[in-house]
C-alpha cells in the first residue's frame, strides 16, 4: 500500500458526510442496512453503496444481517475524529496561532487542546481587555507577573486595585509603553516608581504580544498590527504556566528598572 492509497482512501471517507455518518454509526455498534438508513437519513441505495465502498477497503464486514466495523475500520474513524477534532480547534484557536507566529513567538502548540480562549470580535471588540482587566482585579494577594505592548487606562486601574488588595506585581513594557505612560498615566508611573510592591522593567527590544501570570493562571495574549488584543489564551497546563515563566524571566533578564528609563526621559 502505498501513501497515494492512503490519500485515496481518506479522500473517499471525507467526500461524504453520509459515509462519515455510516461509519460513525457502525463504530457504537453492528447495524443493518435498514437501521442505517434511519439513523443517516439516506436512501437504501445510498447506503447499500457505501457500504460497499467500505468493504472494498476492509472497513466492515457482513456477518449475518449485520455490517459490523473491522480493527481497521475502527482506527479509520477514531483517526478521521480526531482529525476532526483537531481542525475545528485550528479554526477556534487560528487568530492566536498566526498572531504569535507572526511575531515569532515559540508558543507550543501542545499547550492549546487544554487552554481557554477569548476572542475580541466586531459585537465585543473589549473581550480581551474586560477578561485581563477581571483578571488582575480577582488577584488579591497574588503574585502578578506580566508583559504589556500597550498602556491602558482599564489595565491601570486593574492593576492599582490588585495592588491594593495586597498583590505583588511585576510589569515589563516597552520604551514606547514607558514614554506613553510618563506622557499620559503619571499618577500609574509615579505608583509604579514608588510603591515596593510593583516593580516595572522597560524593554530595549519592541514588544508585540502579552503575558500574565496570576496564582496557578497563566495567559497569552495575542495583538494586530495596531497593537489592538485580539485573542487571550488561558490556561492552568503545565506546558503553558512553564513556558509563560520562562518567556517573562528572559525577557526581565533583558530589561531595565523604570525608575533607570524615567530619568532619562
Amino acid at each position: 500500500m502505498t501513501a497515494e492509497d492512503g490519500h485515496d482512501g481518506a479522500q473517499y471517507l471525507a467526500g461524504s458526510p453520509v459515509r462519515v455518518a455510516i461509519l460513525r454509526a457502525l463504530r457504537e455498534e453492528p447495524r443493518r442496512p435498514a437501521e442505517l438508513t434511519d439513523a443517516v437519513d439516506a436512501t437504501r441505495t445510498t447506503v447499500q453503496r457505501i457500504l460497499g465502498g467500505f468493504r472494498e477497503r476492509n472497513w466492515v464486514v457482513k456477518r449475518d444481517a449485520d455490517y459490523r466495523v473491522t480493527p481497521t475500520g475502527v482506527r479509520v474513524h477514531d483517526a478521521y475524529e480526531a482529525l476532526l477534532t483537531e481542525v475545528e480547534r485550528g479554526e477556534r484557536y487560528g487568530r492566536f496561532a498566526e498572531t504569535v507566529e507572526r511575531v515569532g513567538v515559540d508558543f507550543p502548540p501542545e499547550g492549546i487542546p487544554d487552554s481557554d480562549l477569548t476572542v475580541a470580535s466586531d459585537q465585543n471588540p473589549l473581550a480581551v481587555v474586560d477578561r485581563l482587566t477581571d483578571l488582575l482585579r480577582e488577584s488579591r494577594g497574588a503574585e502578578i507577573r506580566a508583559v504589556s505592548p500597550v498602556v491602558l487606562q482599564q489595565f491601570n486601574d486593574a492593576a492599582a486595585a490588585a495592588l491594593d488588595g495586597g498583590a505583588d506585581v511585576e510589569l515589563i513594557i516597552d520604551r514606547d509603553v514607558a514614554d506613553a505612560s510618563v506622557a499620559e498615566f503619571g499618577p500609574a508611573t509615579d505608583r509604579a516608581l514608588y510603591d515596593d510592591d510593583a516593580t516595572v522593567y522597560v524593554s530595549a527590544e519592541p514588544i508585540e504580544y502579552g503575558l500574565v501570570r496570576c496564582g496557578d493562571v497563566a495567559c497569552v495574549a495575542a495583538y494586530d498590527e495596531r497593537n489592538n488584543p485580539r485573542c487571550v489564551l488561558e490556561s492552568t497546563d503545565e506546558t503553558v504556566v512553564d513556558w509563560v515563566d520562562e518567556a517573562f524571566a528572559s525577557l526581565r533578564d533583558e530589561a531595565t528598572p523604570l525608575s533607570a528609563v524615567v530619568e532619562r526621559v
